[in-house]
């Protein structure tokens, strides 16, 4: 069979079938954009940011002194004057919930700063030198972990005095257990990476590998972590501020608020209710945020 010019004919032009069909995008970028599109997380983050707000900027525009009290004005139901109410010495409620939420989230953060800075130091120090050095920092913190850290923290706001200063120790040096353990578990599954090895075999020190390569490639779980332990450490607070270990006045906290509003509930609910419900609704952000975190940081759900 003969072959002719006729039984050639010349191709399609050539479609970009293999071309890039949307702009490439770091993890950070990828991580804010799984974070937005998980409608619960975007409630509590908007739903704290409001309560921050109420908290920083509600005292200012206040008419009231979370401290002056008037004894003429005593249990007043929420009215146009005073929204949330006053309680028994005439106060007005809404400007001690702001000044509480204040203090409540400023311990909040606070402690939660505290246990990052000791769990990064001790976690990563265990993981990256392992062997008999991280045996024996894990049985320590092993017997840490087998004592309740609500006795813990009892022991220790007893033996040093109610009050915030202490919370703050408190809380920092007892809550940081969690956190260690993590960030132990991913400089352990990280530190025989290629570039880790790279950093070593360049003379890099033991405090610059993790400082610069092991912790920031674990920052994802510690965001997750930190943001799920602050509304544990709010929580604790306010348990203290209740059993009158806690926030002292003239200071208030919303712990302290219940505290002062148990004995009201029959007659006078609204006292016990503002506060509580502002640390209801403080768990359930955080909470919210941190399921939100974990799925934006976990590779596994990517699309």
């Amino acid at each position: 069979m003969s072959l002719d010019s006729d039984s050639f004919s010349p191709l399609p032009k050539a479609t970009k079938a293999e071309g890039i069909n949307r702009s490439s995008t770091t993890w950070r970028q990828d991580a804010c954009k799984r974070f937005r599109l998980n409608p619960l997380a975007m409630g509590g983050l908007i739903i704290l940011s409001l309560i921050i707000i109420f908290a920083i900027m509600g005292p200012s525009l206040s008419h009231f002194d979370y401290r002056s009290n008037d004894l003429q004005l005593t249990l007043l139901p929420p009215n146009w004057v005073h929204p949330f109410g006053t309680d028994e010495l005439g106060r007005d409620i809404m400007t001690r919930t702001m000044y509480g939420a204040r203090i409540s989230l400023l311990i909040g953060f606070g402690s939660v700063l505290i246990n990052l800075t000791i769990g990064i130091f001790y976690g990563g120090i265990s993981g990256y030198l392992g062997g008999r050095i991280d045996n024996l920092m894990q049985r320590l913190i092993d017997i840490i972990f087998s004592i309740p850290d609500l006795l813990y923290v009892i022991l220790l706001m007893v033996t040093l005095g109610a009050g915030l200063q202490n919370i703050f120790i408190v809380l920092g040096i007892v809550n940081w257990v969690p956190m260690a353990r993590i960030v132990r578990g991913q400089i352990l599954a990280l530190r025989e990476q290629d570039f880790v090895l790279a950093a070593r075999a360049l003379g890099a020190s033991t405090s610059r590998i993790l400082m610069k390569h092991l912790v920031p490639n674990s920052i994802g779980q510690i965001i997750v972590i930190a943001t799920l332990q602050i509304p544990a450490a709010i929580f604790m607070e306010s348990f203290l501020s209740f059993i009158g270990l806690g926030v002292q006045a003239p200071l208030v906290s919303l712990g302290y608020m219940v505290s002062e509003g148990r004995v009201d509930i029959p007659s006078y609910p609204f006292v016990l209710f503002f506060p509580a419900i502002i640390i209801a609704i403080l768990m359930l952000a955080f909470n919210f945020m941190g399921d939100g975190l974990r799925d934006a940081f976990d590779p596994k759900m990517r699309k």
